[in-house]
């Protein structure tokens, strides 16, 4: 429970205590009308469940902190389940403090409660629990939206005078012009500057070689930033700049710890789902972790094999209408992705969502640039190939917060 975000926690707790108030006071509320209405009635029936009452309240944090009201069929569950086991717990305790031994008749008789004096509680606490409890769960874990201070804010950050040292897994090693890095690093910012972003420019780190590669060290979600724990040891240094300008923004945070890895560049999101590449830089534990922060904000983390590339969005990323578009020859497993697009090159695989039409990508892709205008879309290109020597490619060096 200690990883538990304090957001889910009081929603767990708002929301069951929220449901168990409704139930108490509509069941006391049916049995006080039925009856001849008399305060000494109201008295005795609030008495005689509220012990049902805690129990519901205690089921419904506990199914709330595990996330079953984040989805129907867990919700359905702990609707059912919580106000039975409460109607029972309950008046179990009724009845054994009046002096009665559990036997099986009084078993039978708690059983059978479920359907007399007990039914209107349970009936009530399903409903409120599928209705009202889910609401309050879901509006108090939701992710905050951007404020107008954070909106179409681009995190980057400048090359560091050692970038020719950075890893390189997949790819020969090549000599790296640092110049020329720094001009096309400059196009790439003017480039979302022109788009409508406004950039944010995170402090350089001359001893961080890979830092210029900002999308592994943070993942966004609304307001929502994740910062990440890198898979390459030389990495790890990456995270506090980036965490400085993220709580500069005012964002909310949240982190991967280890034994925990993750690189940004291995997380894609989809709508509400989230692929996370698991291979070199991803561990299991890294998407675990990722899956129980992002569950209660209604993303499904879907954990898809790598073992091609260096990240899984150097093999696909996605269009803004959900098509998923990859190289094929470093994609793995294709049938994972509900629509799934092939480009002739691997620089094609990997775009840069600007604006719900138009798209950033790398010149060294010139038909897959053809084709995906032929769908629709504006095309930017630019030049990135000195990043590109060091297994980079257009999403890596900026973060987008929207």
């Amino acid at each position: 429970m200690s990883s538990l975000r304090p957001r889910h926690i009081v929603a767990s707790v708002v929301s069951a205590l929220v449901v168990a108030v409704i139930t108490h006071v509509a069941t006391m509320l049916s049995f006080f009308v039925g009856a001849n209405p008399q305060s000494a009635v109201l008295v005795e029936i609030s008495s005689f469940f509220i012990p049902a009452t805690l129990f519901l309240l205690v089921f419904l944090i506990v199914f709330g902190l595990a996330g079953a009201l984040r989805r129907w069929p867990t919700a359905l569950i702990a609707g059912v389940a919580s106000p039975i086991l409460a109607a029972l717990f309950g008046t179990g305790v009724q009845t054994l403090t009046a002096g009665n031994k559990l036997t099986g008749d009084v078993v039978a008789y708690l059983f059978a409660t479920l359907v007399n004096i007990n039914l209107i509680f349970v009936i009530v606490a399903i409903v409120s629990t599928l209705t009202i409890g889910r609401r309050v769960y879901a509006a108090i874990t939701a992710t905050r939206p951007v404020t107008a201070k954070q909106a179409r804010s681009a995190l980057v950050r400048r090359p560091a005078a050692t970038l020719a040292d950075g890893e390189v897994t997949h790819i020969t090693r090549t000599p790296v012009d640092l110049d020329l890095a720094e001009t096309q690093w400059e196009s790439y910012v003017a480039a979302l500057t022109g788009a409508g972003w406004n950039p944010v420019e995170v402090a350089e780190a001359d001893d961080l070689p890979d830092s210029v590669f900002i999308e592994d060290a943070v993942v966004m979600f609304g307001r929502l930033a994740v910062l990440t724990s890198p898979g390459a040891p030389s990495r790890v240094g990456e995270i506090e700049g980036v965490e400085t300008a993220v709580r500069a923004l005012g964002l909310d945070v949240t982190r991967i710890q280890k034994p925990g890895t993750l690189d940004g560049g291995d997380v894609l999101k989809v709508g509400t789902t989230v692929y996370v590449g698991r291979g070199g830089r991803t561990n299991a534990d890294g998407i675990r972790q990722l899956r129980h922060i992002l569950s209660p904000l209604g993303y499904t983390v879907v954990a898809v094999p790598m073992t091609k590339a260096l990240h899984l969005k150097s093999a696909v990323t996605a269009l803004p209408d959900g098509t998923v578009i990859g190289y094929l020859p470093v994609v793995d497993d294709a049938s994972i992705f509900g629509r799934f697009l092939s480009m002739p090159e691997e620089a094609g695989a990997h775009v840069v969502v600007l604006s719900d039409d138009t798209l950033l990508m790398s010149s060294a892709a010139p038909k897959s640039a053809q084709l995906i205008e032929s769908l629709g879309y504006r095309v930017i290109a630019v030049d990135i190939s000195e990043f590109e020597k060091l297994e980079g490619c257009v999403t890596c060096l900026s973060v987008r917060v929207r």
